[in-house]
């Protein structure tokens, strides 16, 4: 249970973590798809509260803002970071010497407002009922792509805050991630989940793969960035399968939202 709660004490601002306990981050990980899962729940009801008042592309706005401000802007300050440092640096040196830089710099202000729209206007395009249960899924499946990376590649650093995730790394905590986001996926959004999880897992390995070739390993930054690059995948291939079989996404839970 404090595992459980070390996720979300890391991972939101929601005031649940233990005091004065160890983080224990290595088992707490096992959770991520978890911690997804309840900011996805607080997504809908948001979305099902303000949907009567708020048009679309405005409601839209203000759900990704609750996710960035529920998540301290963790994941989106490692995006940005991560823009800048592959896309701005020309050695390895350079790439986590600028990891390092609080400074902002133009791939991360380019990047972040094409991410953000891509979330905004895909989350504007899903409408009816299966609107909902994306909602709860696409945070779980991001946070599964976390997980996933910490097990594929090296940790580049000897000393950061993603080392405490590797110290103590188990086989289960893996498998129990897994197993919570292939039971969201398919009870939420039937066998098409399993698409949107594949597609989750493929953008995992990708920017680990490319930032493993850059540098050596991944950064928690890298982290951060395989969230909100999954989350934004995520959304725009629900859209594409919503309008190319409005069936495609149908579920055991669709007749409850």
């Amino acid at each position: 249970m404090n595992s459980l709660r070390l996720a979300f004490g890391f991972m939101t601002i929601l005031p649940v973590a233990p005091k004065d306990t160890p983080m224990q981050l290595a088992s707490a990980r096992a959770y991520f798809p978890i911690v997804g899962l309840v900011l996805g729940l607080i997504l809908m009801g948001i979305d099902m509260l303000l949907r009567p008042v708020l048009p679309a592309l405005l409601l839209s706005v203000v759900l990704i803002a609750v996710i960035v401000a529920l998540t301290r802007a963790l994941h989106i300050d490692g995006f940005m970071d991560t823009c800048d440092a592959l896309l701005g640096g020309f050695t390895r040196e350079r790439r986590l010497e600028i990891f390092k830089d609080s400074h902002v710099g133009a791939f991360a202000v380019v990047g972040v407002l094409v991410l953000l729209l891509i979330k905004v206007t895909a989350l504007a395009s899903l409408l009816g009922p299966t609107r909902s249960l994306i909602l709860v899924l696409f945070p779980c499946l991001a946070r599964w792509a976390i997980l996933l990376s910490m097990d594929l590649f090296p940790y580049v650093r000897s000393q950061g805050l993603g080392t405490a995730f590797q110290s103590g790394r188990r086989a289960w905590q893996l498998s129990l991630g897994l197993i919570t986001a292939l039971a969201a996926s398919f009870l939420l959004v039937g066998v098409m989940g399993i698409v949107l999880l594949a597609l989750a897992s493929v953008v995992a390995w990708a920017l680990g793969r490319w930032a493993s070739s850059l540098l050596g390993g991944v950064t928690g930054d890298i982290y951060g960035a395989i969230n909100e690059v999954s989350e934004a995948a995520v959304l725009v291939m629900a859209v594409i399968l919503i309008a190319s079989s409005p069936l495609a996404l149908k579920s055991p839970l669709a007749a409850l939202v």
